[in-house]
């Protein structure tokens, strides 16, 4: 067994009206979209760096941003790359997130499916939890999105 965690942060992009917020692979319509040379995925970020924390192959950095310099911006596809390198089974996946908005809640299922589909495991092995924070951070008075990820693998 190895456990790894991940995490990342992007702040929202208000001046941007061409941009979609993706969470997880699932579009939020009519939220700000989140700052980043790729479409900021921030789960989908931070569960690749829980995957390269077992792995030790680190994707967010020069491998990220060559794809993206090659037009490739889907955060999908780099979580895909992380795990080429990843010889285990995922056990479990634990995703907390922290932001003002959006409301997570009514598309936890909706993401859980989403991430169940792009890791190939069964929707139970996720779990998603939100906060607000209270406003104790930038990302608790809205400004932007946080996540940590928990990866548990075989």
């Amino acid at each position: 067994m190895k456990v790894a965690i991940g995490q990342d942060s992007h702040k929202f992009d208000f001046n941007n009206q061409d941009k979609k917020l993706i969470l997880g692979g699932v579009l939020f319509e009519g939220d700000p979209p989140l700052l980043g040379n790729s479409d900021a995925d921030v789960i989908l970020h931070s569960i690749t760096n829980a995957v390269s924390g077992i792995t030790g192959i680190n994707i967010l950095g020069k491998i990220a941003d060559d794809l993206c310099e090659n037009g490739i911006e889907n955060s999908r596809l780099y979580l895909e790359e992380a795990l080429k390198y990843l010889d285990n089974d995922i056990v479990h996946l634990s995703i907390s997130i922290e932001c003002k908005i959006p409301k997570i809640a009514p598309k936890t299922a909706e993401l859980r499916t989403s991430i169940a589909n792009i890791l190939k495991i069964e929707e139970s092995q996720i779990g998603i939890t939100a906060t607000t924070g209270d406003e104790l951070t930038e990302v608790g008075k809205g400004n932007g999105i946080q996540v940590f990820t928990a990866i548990t693998v075989n």
